[in-house]
């Protein structure tokens, strides 16, 4: 992905599913067209391959499995991730957590595939401890501010400074994102002058009553 970003994960609310998911997400393929902001889309896995064909941003998988492929029922190896057009993929986060022995075998599998990774953390010493797996991204996320009102870069700004500093004295080279009630140009903007290459947000835009317009203002804090 480019940097700054603003990574937009649609989870599965019903406005991500579909005519109205494929919708949203070429909402999102206007806006980096028009204004050159870098934005990349988590959709759903039953719409990752739909929009992976249809719109010109990365597309990162919500989650994958440490599994092999074969015989595993509702499962998903990275290996389909990577078939179905994802050029990355969320692990770990605070709705999907996962064994930290799943992190740990998927992070390099991941690379082989050449699949991006960003591992979610819930605080300051979880984004310390998987920063020591060498991710290509961390994202910050205090789950009590997840679907907020109040922006993590507002409520807890000290969190995101601290992670960046730990996370960099790991390896310099992760980048590192914050999320949680991030909803305005505001938000983004300190998230960037906090250290961090951008932002992992949801409910801001996916539900907003103008997402377009949402995502517009936002795109505005990364310059």
């Amino acid at each position: 992905m480019r940097l700054p970003t603003i990574v937009l994960n649609l989870k599965a609310y019903p406005e991500a599913f579909g005519k109205r998911g494929r919708a949203l997400a070429k909402a999102c393929e206007s806006v980096a067209e028009d204004t050159g902001a870098s934005i990349v889309l988590a959709p759903p896995m039953p719409s990752l391959a739909d929009l992976a064909r249809h719109v010109r941003l990365p597309v990162f998988g919500q989650h994958a499995d440490a599994v092999e492929p074969g015989a595993r029922t509702g499962w998903t190896p990275p290996e389909a991730l990577r078939e179905a057009g994802a050029a990355g993929t969320l692990l770990n986060h605070s709705e999907r957590k996962i064994p930290r022995k799943n992190v740990v075998a998927l992070v390099p599998r991941c690379r082989e595939l050449g699949l991006e990774v960003i591992l979610c953390a819930d605080d300051l010493a979880e984004a310390t401890s998987l920063a020591g797996l060498r991710p290509d991204y961390v994202a910050i996320e205090p789950p009590e501010l997840i679907g907020g009102d109040v922006s993590v870069t507002s409520a807890r700004p000290e969190v995101v400074a601290g992670a960046v500093e730990r996370i960099h004295a790991v390896d310099a080279r992760i980048g590192v994102l914050c999320g949680a009630g991030v909803k305005t140009t505001k938000d983004v903007r300190k998230a960037v002058e906090l250290g961090t290459i951008g932002v992992l947000l949801a409910s801001g835009v996916v539900i907003a009553k103008d997402p377009e317009k949402a995502l517009r203002d936002l795109v505005k804090g990364l310059r």
